[in-house]
C-alpha cells in the first residue's frame, strides 16, 4: 500500500508563483525524485507518492502549512492503495491509490473543503474525514506565524520549544503562544490516532 497526494495552491494567483513554486519544490524534494515520485504540473496543481502510508497526514500538514506561512492555502486529497504502473512520470502512473486521490480531489471544491483521504475503506475515511473536517475549522485560519511554527516544530520533531524559538528568532513564550494559537498539540493527536489506525486497515 502506498498514499498519493494530489492538491492544488488555492487562490495561487494571489501570488506570484516566483513566491511560492522553489519552497513547494525544495519540499516536495525531502520526499521523493522528480518527476517519478513528484511532479508540479498545470501550473498550481501537484502530485506526491508518499511510500509509506503511515507518513501521509504528517507529510500534507507541513505541506500546509508551509503555504499557510506565506499566506496562502492549499487544497490536497490523500489516496490509498496500490501502484499498478510505474512511469517515468507519476502524473502517468496508475493505481488504486491514484484513482482514489483523483476522486477525493474532485469533490474537494464543491464541498469547501481543504484535505480528505480515501482509502476505500468507508468506516475508517468517514472517520478519519470527520476528524480533518473539525480540525480544518481552526488549520484553516492558521496565521503565517503559527503556521511557520508548525512547520519548524514538524521539520524538528526532537527540539525543544527554546531550540525552535531560536530557529525562528524568537523567545520560548512567543514559541509558546503560536503553539497554542495553531492547537498544534490537538493537530498532533488526530496524527498520531490517523498513524495508528491506519496500520489496522486493508484497502
Amino acid at each position: 500500500m502506498i498514499g498519493i497526494i494530489t492538491g492544488d495552491i488555492v487562490n495561487s494567483r494571489k501570488l506570484s508563483s516566483k513566491i511560492w513554486i522553489d519552497g513547494l519544490k525544495k519540499l516536495l524534494n525531502t520526499f521523493g525524485k522528480n518527476p517519478v515520485e513528484w511532479e508540479i504540473y498545470r501550473g498550481d496543481e501537484f502530485q506526491l507518492e508518499i511510500k509509506n502510508p503511515e507518513e501521509a497526514l504528517i507529510i500534507a500538514l507541513q505541506i500546509k502549512s508551509y503555504f499557510k506561512s506565506i499566506k496562502l492555502d492549499v487544497r490536497m486529497s490523500i489516496g490509498f492503495g496500490e501502484m499498478t504502473y510505474k512511469s517515468k512520470k507519476i502524473s502517468e502512473s496508475n493505481g488504486t491509490a491514484f484513482s482514489r486521490s483523483g476522486e477525493v480531489f474532485e469533490t474537494l471544491k464543491k464541498q469547501k473543503i481543504n484535505l480528505a483521504i480515501n482509502s476505500g475503506n468507508e468506516g475508517f475515511d468517514a472517520e478519519i474525514n470527520l476528524m480533518l473536517r473539525l480540525g480544518l475549522t481552526f488549520m484553516n485560519n492558521w496565521l503565517a506565524q503559527s503556521a511557520e511554527f508548525v512547520l519548524a516544530a514538524i521539520e524538528n520533531p526532537s527540539l525543544s520549544q527554546e531550540e525552535i524559538g531560536v530557529k525562528l528568532g524568537i523567545n520560548q513564550a512567543a514559541v509558546s503562544r503560536r503553539r497554542k494559537r495553531a492547537q498544534f498539540d490537538l493537530v498532533m493527536e488526530i496524527e498520531k490516532y490517523f498513524r495508528n489506525k491506519i496500520k489496522t486497515i486493508s484497502v
